[in-house]
């Protein structure tokens, strides 16, 4: 259980496939991971979603237990019988939510303090809440409560979050009784090298069945981003499953497989959904635009999707443009299958020995060679 298995390495640079074992399956990487934070990835059915051959989905530990609550999850048999997902979960803890909640929070050694953003009540989360929620929930994975500074912060304010972050994994581990749950721990370090160096050397020394990154894409520019992908990946132990948190562009994407990335997530494909925006390759289309009014082909006739197979262009832009919900589910689909479709003929690419990547900051258009 929650084993990890390297099962090729790409001759051109440090990207390897690899199949991570979990109690409700398997997960072959690289893979993207679609976000259902509420237990439900937003206006997609679980067959739907199966559809797209995601294999583990994501949903959020601060969120959840404020509604329904972990008992209500609990006594429905877990979180898989609850949201009808048979296949691998992964609880983010809410550590996010101490950097998106900002205004709403206190943070101290002890954890956070929050002000209910549903009713204003008082909420205490600590390492041992967080992981007796996410035990409660019944995730395959469960991650460490993590503190995630603004990209602004100065060093000393990230080398001090970096510090409770590290204290609270510890208490984390401490706190976790589940057998059949895994933890992974978070390196954080902001923009800072040598503390991003030191957190990764950390959270490794605790031989977690996994490691996740966070701390990006979360305002910083492409540049830093690109630094923190290139330099983790050399403090990492080779045979553990290693997560980057929040990322969901093509051209980050790739970059990070070729650096030995295996797993991904971001709410990206679904928030463009509901406003209806659709992925094409390395593109971002508005599906009001009148030029899709009298357009009969799928979005992408390469894509294999229910909303490419069965659906015109003309539909969907007819759809959006007169606010039916039917629409922003067709273009969520589809924007799921992009990325997991994605990463999957990478994957296929590394096993063929021909996963290459010209890669630049300054070369937006550049992308994975031979992956789709």
């Amino acid at each position: 259980m929650f084993d990890f298995e390297i099962t090729s390495f790409c001759k051109n640079s440090a990207a390897r496939t690899g199949i991570f074992y979990t109690p409700h399956g398997i997960v072959e990487t690289p893979k993207f991971m679609p976000v259902g934070t509420l237990g439900t990835v937003k206006g997609i059915s679980s067959r739907q979603l199966a559809s797209t051959n995601a294999s583990m989905i994501l949903s959020n530990t601060f969120h959840l237990h404020l509604q329904p609550g972990e008992s209500i999850i609990k006594n429905a048999g877990g979180i898989h019988k609850f949201m009808n997902w048979d296949k691998p979960i992964l609880t983010d803890s809410g550590g996010y939510q101490v950097f998106s909640l900002a205004n709403l929070n206190k943070i101290t050694n002890a954890g956070v303090d929050f002000k209910n953003p549903r009713d204003g009540s008082h909420i205490f989360l600590s390492p041992e809440k967080v992981m007796e929620i996410q035990m409660d929930i019944g995730s395959d994975i469960a991650m460490a409560f993590d503190h995630c500074p603004p990209h602004t912060a100065s060093e000393n304010d990230i080398e001090d979050s970096l510090i409770r972050t590290h204290h609270w994994l510890e208490r984390c581990i401490k706190a976790k009784t589940r057998n059949d749950q895994a933890l992974f721990g978070i390196v954080q370090g902001g923009k800072y090298s040598a503390l991003r160096e030191l957190s990764a050397n950390f959270v490794s020394s605790f031989d977690l069945p996994g490691i996740a990154v966070g701390g990006v894409s979360v305002g910083e520019n492409i540049d830093e981003i690109h630094n923190v992908i290139n330099l983790i990946p050399n403090f990492l132990p080779i045979n553990k499953p290693r997560y980057l948190m929040g990322i969901g562009s093509l051209n980050e994407i790739a970059l990070a497989i070729s650096k030995g990335f295996d797993l991904f997530d971001c709410v990206l494909p679904t928030r463009l959904g509901r406003h209806g925006t659709a992925l094409f390759n390395n593109e971002r289309w508005n599906m009001r635009n009148a030029r899709f009014k009298n357009d009969y082909l799928p979005i992408d006739k390469t894509c294999s999707c229910e909303t490419c197979t069965k659906y015109s262009r003309a539909y969907i832009h007819h759809l959006v443009r007169n606010d039916e919900i039917l629409g922003l589910t067709l273009i969520s689909l589809h924007n799921i299958h992009h990325l997991i479709r994605f990463t999957s003929s990478i994957s296929k690419a590394i096993k063929d020995n021909c996963f290459t990547i010209d890669f630049a900051p300054w070369k937006r258009s550049s992308i994975a060679h031979h992956t789709w």
